[in-house]
């Protein structure tokens, strides 16, 4: 299967990305991923990404888009894969459409995986990291340490990311909204979406959205 895995951040992407590619046996593309690959072997494209990141710009479209390309002509992507976190907008839905075109292949489906705003902000803003090196992650609401500010595993300090506060993930969701979202519109015009909710237990949300590729795929 050939599967775009959208949805707001905080709704568990990157996990059911990982389970979901594992259970489907195809590869796991994340654009993060891609990037700190092409970056850490020094590929053309990763130094080119790298000299934007480093100027502190956005990687121009056509860069990540490059760099999907070339990941997904990969062997092990030969019988499909998994796309988080690309495309982003509208325009690079377009350029994927392009590109499968040109290959002879097509998307199964768009699974979208939604959130109460709410809830995507308490799941992300409870966050607390360890400072040290094994950088446990708890949560305020959902897995408080037994000792507060304290890591259960090796008694580091727990403290909240920049990027975990709330002014910056309503940020970061007023983003989703403006730039992401619209390709769920984008892909309900091609019959491709498939919506499931993100609300419960890990398990439970993985075997909902295979059910649901199962009844798309039928």
């Amino acid at each position: 299967m050939r599967i775009v895995l959208v949805g707001p951040p905080g709704a568990g992407k990157g996990t059911q990305a990982t389970r979901l590619a594992e259970t489907l046996r195809v590869p796991h593309i994340s654009t993060g991923d891609l990037f700190r690959a092409n970056i850490s072997q020094q590929t053309e494209l990763g130094k080119l990404a790298k000299s934007y990141m480093d100027a502190g710009n956005l990687v121009p479209d056509e860069v990540t888009i490059a760099m999907a390309k070339d990941r997904m002509e990969q062997p092990d992507a030969e019988n499909g894969f998994l796309l988080d976190g690309f495309p982003r907008n509208v325009s690079q839905a377009e350029a994927l459409d392009e590109l499968l075109e040109s290959e002879g292949i097509k998307l199964d489906a768009v699974l979208d995986l939604e959130a109460p705003e709410e809830e995507v902000v308490k799941r992300i803003a409870g966050r607390r990291v360890c400072r040290n090196e094994s950088a446990h992650v708890f949560h305020v609401t959902y897995n408080k340490p037994a000792q507060e500010g304290v890591c259960d595993v090796c008694g580091g300090e727990l403290y909240q990311r920049d990027d975990d506060s709330e002014e910056t993930v309503r940020k970061r969701l007023e983003v989703y909204h403006t730039q992401t979202e619209p390709i769920i519109d984008y892909y309900k015009s091609q019959g491709l979406v498939v919506t499931i909710s993100a609300m419960g237990a890990v398990d439970e949300v993985t075997g909902r959205a295979l059910e649901a590729l199962k009844r798309d795929d039928a």
